[in-house]
């Protein structure tokens, strides 16, 4: 891997770690792949033209205003990519409270049931994972942008924080040095699809209050939904 050095013979971020931390192409990947689940899960929950067509104009308009973490981004554009979160978050997590209904009454087909929840419980993880990627240290373009003394408090302590033998960034008036590693939102969809598994956090550490509430409500939901899916899958089996 390629490191390039300033005029003083000192290590900066490599180039190919900056690419990755910068890339915003795999959250909008995310975007469209939930899109599809909730264009093909039932119109019983909730509406799906009007949920599709509000966050599918919000999309467009983010692709338009910042395609890529290499610039500034507008105030409107950074409240645009927070509102798209919580739409997606909320919205899934209504859907959350439908399944679960069905589950307990018993309505339906039983594998139509549960590959609807199947449906939920994925895009539940590309609903968080989206929120992680969005609230961090102030969101992903100032992760890519800013150096890491101007960024906002970190939500969520990864490993890779600790690691000294990573990418270092030196300060031209002081000494001290620190890890310059920057999360992609390929690490926050494996915290997400972990919490959901494990209903509890794996190897990254929630810093903040709203953080761990964001986590909990992730984890809850989950459990909520595989504890009914398998409890259905027994009553079918039989």
């Amino acid at each position: 891997m390629a490191t390039a050095k300033d005029s003083s013979g000192s290590a900066q971020v490599p180039e190919r770690m900056s690419r990755r931390a910068a890339n915003r192409w795999p959250a909008f990947i995310a975007i469209v792949v939930m899109l599809v689940i909730y264009a093909v899960t039932p119109e019983n929950m909730v509406p799906r033209a009007v949920m599709i067509i509000i966050a599918s104009v919000i999309f467009i308009v983010l692709i338009a205003l910042n395609p890529v973490h290499t610039g500034a981004q507008s105030t409107v554009a950074r409240w645009l990519a927070v509102i798209l979160a919580l739409l997606l978050m909320v919205s899934n997590l209504i859907d959350v409270v439908f399944i679960v209904r069905d589950l307990i009454a018993g309505r339906g087909l039983g594998p139509i049931v549960l590959l609807e929840a199947f449906e939920v419980w994925a895009a539940n993880v590309i609903a968080f994972s989206i929120v992680y990627w969005e609230i961090d240290r102030g969101g992903p373009v100032a992760r890519a942008t800013l150096k890491r003394s101007q960024l906002p408090a970190a939500d969520f302590k990864f490993p890779q924080d600790d690691e000294r033998a990573a990418a270092v960034e030196v300060s031209k008036d002081s000494s001290t040095s620190k890890a310059n590693w920057r999360p992609g939102y390929i690490d926050y969809l494996y915290m997400a699809l972990t919490n959901m598994m494990a209903f509890t956090p794996n190897d990254v550490v929630p810093l903040t209050a709203r953080a761990k509430i964001f986590m909990g409500v992730q984890g809850l939901s989950g459990f909520v939904i595989l504890a009914l899916v398998i409890g259905r899958s027994v009553n079918i089996l039989a």
